[in-house]
Order: C-alpha cells, then sequence, then structure tokens
C-alpha cells in the first residue's frame, strides 16, 4: 500500500526529530561531565547544558517569526546547520580547555533546538485535524530512537578521543549534517494557505490572555522544567554515589524511553479520555518520580524515577501542545507558537543552572522534594480549567 503524502510528512519530520533529540540527549548525557573537567568549580560543570537551553530560549521566537515569512523546510535545514557547527565549536572547546567554547558550541546546538521544536507543530500542519494529536505523538515518537543513541554516541565518543568527550561532539556535527540532508524533502502548507488568508488575526495580548492558552503553557513548561532539573542533575548525582558513567547513560537511556514510548498511544489516550485528564494524570506520574527518589540513590532508584519522570514530561508536553493548536489561527501561530515555546525553554534554562547549584546545597533527594508545590499549583490549574470548561458547557446547553 502507498504511503500518503500526509504520513510520508509525518515519518520524515519524525526521523527528523529521532536525529535532533540524538544531539539534544547527548548533550544532556555528556554535557555536564564535559564541563566538569575543565570548569574551575563543580558548581559551573552544567554551564553547557544551561547554555544549549539559552540558546533554545533566544532562538524560539525569530525562529518561529522568520519560518512564518520562509517556510518551515528552510528554517528546519537552517537550524539543523546551526547544530553542526556547534558540535565543531563544542569539540574545539573540550579540545582547548575552554568551558567558554564548549558552552558557545553547546548554545548552537540549543538553537538547532530552538527551531526543530517546532517539528511537532509542523506535524500538526500536514496532518487532517481528526489526525493532529496522533501526529504530534507520532512525531515525538521519535524520541525512543534518540533514547538508544544520544546516551550510546554520548559514551562511544567519550573515550575515542583525548581530551574525552571530543568525539562525542563531533559524533553530533554528523548526526545534524545528516538531519540537514533528511529535511531538504520536507513539505509543509506555507501559514497563508492554511489561513485561507493572509490577515494576521488577533494581537499576541489577546491570544496569551485566554485562559486555555495559559493553561497549556503553565502545563508545558511544567513539564519541561521539571524534567530538565531531573536530567541535568542525575549523571552528576549518579558520579557523585559513585556509580560509573555506563550507569549514569543506562538511566538517561530509560528516562528518554519514557519521554518517548507513551508517544505511540499518547495521541490515542487524549482522544478517548480528553487533553485534560491525560495531563492530570502526568501529573501524578511526577509525584511518583518524586517519590521514588526518596526510597534511595541505587542504580534501580535512578532508573525508575528517570523513567517515570519521562513518561510525566510526555502526557504533559503532548497534552499541553495539544491544547495549545486549539487557542490560535494558522495566521497567528508565529506568535503563539514562539511565545510559548520561548517561554518553556526560558523555564527549562533556569532549571538547568539551577541545577547543579541544588544539588550541591541540597542533594538529590531534597532537590526533587522541592518540586512538589510546584506540581502542586499544576493540579490546581487543570482542574480549575476543567470546572470553567464544565460550566461554560453547561451554559451553552441551557441556551439551546
Amino acid at each position: 500500500m502507498a504511503i500518503r503524502p500526509m504520513h510520508r510528512q509525518i515519518l520524515l519530520l519524525a526521523s527528523a526529530q529521532a536525529l535532533f533529540q540524538t544531539a539534544s540527549v547527548l548533550v544532556m548525557t555528556v554535557g555536564g561531565l564535559a564541563g566538569g573537567q575543565i570548569a574551575s568549580t563543580p558548581q559551573l560543570a552544567t554551564a553547557p547544558i544551561a547554555a544549549m537551553f539559552l540558546g533554545t530560549a533566544l532562538a524560539t521566537v525569530p525562529a518561529s517569526m522568520w519560518m512564518a515569512r520562509v517556510g518551515r523546510r528552510a528554517g528546519f535545514i537552517a537550524g539543523a546547520l546551526l547544530g553542526s557547527g556547534g558540535g565543531l565549536i563544542a569539540a574545539a572547546g573540550i579540545w582547548l580547555g575552554s568551558l567558554a567554547l564548549l558552552a558557545f558550541g553547546t548554545f548552537l546546538v540549543g538553537a538547532y533546538q530552538g527551531f526543530a521544536q517546532f517539528y511537532r507543530f509542523a506535524a500538526s500542519e500536514v496532518a487532517e485535524q481528526a489526525f493532529r494529536p496522533r501526529a504530534i505523538s507520532l512525531v515525538l515518537a521519535g524520541g525512543i530512537v534518540a533514547a538508544l543513541l544520544g546516551p550510546t554516541l554520548g559514551r562511544i565518543g567519550g573515550p575515542l578521543l583525548h581530551p574525552d568527550y571530543v568525539g562525542s561532539f563531533l559524533l553530533l556535527n554528523a548526526v545534524s549534517i545528516l538531519a540537514a540532508g533528511l529535511l531538504l524533502g520536507l513539505r509543509v502548507p506555507p501559514a497563508t494557505a492554511l489561513a485561507g488568508a493572509t490577515a494576521q488575526g488577533r494581537s499576541l495580548s489577546a491570544i496569551i490572555r485566554q485562559p486555555a492558552y495559559a493553561v497549556a503553557l503553565f502545563a508545558a513548561a511544567t513539564g519541561y522544567g521539571i524534567m530538565i532539573l531531573g536530567m541535568t542533575a542525575t549523571p552528576l548525582a549518579m558520579i557523585h554515589q559513585h556509580h560509573s558513567l555506563s550507569d549514569a547513560s543506562l538511566v538517561i537511556q530509560l528516562h528518554v524511553l519514557g519521554m518517548f514510548l507513551p508517544s505511540f498511544f499518547t495521541g490515542s489516550l487524549i482522544a478517548r479520555f480528553g487533553v485534560l485528564r491525560v495531563m492530570l494524570a502526568s501529573v501524578f506520574a511526577l509525584v511518583g518520580y518524586v517519590a521514588v527518589c526518596a526510597t534511595g540513590t541505587g542504580l534501580g532508584s535512578f532508573g525508575s524515577a528517570l523513567a517515570l519522570l519521562g513518561v510525566g514530561w510526555n502526557f504533559l508536553y503532548v497534552g499541553g501542545t495539544t491544547l495549545l493548536t486549539t487557542t490560535h489561527t494558522a495566521g497567528e501561530r508565529g506568535r503563539a507558537q514562539g511565545v510559548n515555546d520561548m517561554t518553556i525553554f526560558t523555564v527549562g534554562l533556569t532549571c538547568s543552572l539551577g541545577a547543579g547549584v541544588l544539588l550541591q546545597s541540597s542533594g538529590w533527594q531534597t532537590l526533587n522534594l522541592l518540586l512538589l508545590p510546584w506540581l502542586g499549583l499544576t493540579a490546581f490549574a487543570l482542574l480549575w480549567f476543567g470546572a470553567r470548561q464544565k460550566r461554560r458547557e453547561a451554559a451553552r446547553a441551557t441556551l439551546l
């Protein structure tokens, strides 16, 4: 049976997601370790990871607005080329013993991420309306490849050249070049074609004041921030507890599998139970992550906790993205999606910067216990919005 054009484009985006996420996971796996071997103080070890999220936060809005003019394909290819350059510069930084140069390289990888985060929105733009939640989740499922490939390349590249981890970032360069070549085949309708007009739509303030937009953004930022905090701190915490690099890579693989394996059914769960129920379930998964972290610092505790962290991220992120697509028109997407992702990655930047400091000052278990009030507020926001929706539906039914 021939593959429909819609499915072909979604498959291409999922493959590009796999390659981009491989680069990101590689940085998350070895970035803190590479930084630690050349940083002047332990608190600066996670600076390369923080720089990656700074690059993402700064690139997201310009990337979104630029792609609204030149198209998804050109933007996505440009992003992959930034990642390629970032891999080379980061490798040079490690070789020269320069934390600043290493951080600049990962900053460019972050800019790549700033473009690539729109793969999931591109999936919704090539998919039929009924298929959009599944299209978003299937593209994110490309991260399953990254769960296996990212930590593996980080581990293989670690001792490949001297100093350690130079080879890891050279492999990142190769992965990014491959992604750029793959994206040459992408075809996404321009925003004007999707909208049927060139109207700019509502003001940005009118878009973000919508309760649905605010809840979608807050929930997705919560899932991303907590995931980044845990994922950044984990390799350092495991090394502090005398686990090996192989153990840390295994745990990161379990985590990334937890992030992306659910994508095969998250869209179906949303279609069956509703987006808010799925997002609320993710809050319980993240509370479970905190609870497992409190059980100890053995390999089993780290692995189980990080797998739960991944599942919680998936439900909140896919759910938040799905809810967000209901809050704007095609003509408004550049601004609406750009502000959404810029905010999410600013939260990610803050959490990656805070991970090393909190780990040094509080320890692994206390660091995670501090997340409970944040999760409580997220649950409240989801329950409030759900009650609001029910009242609005009841009022409409009364009028009819």
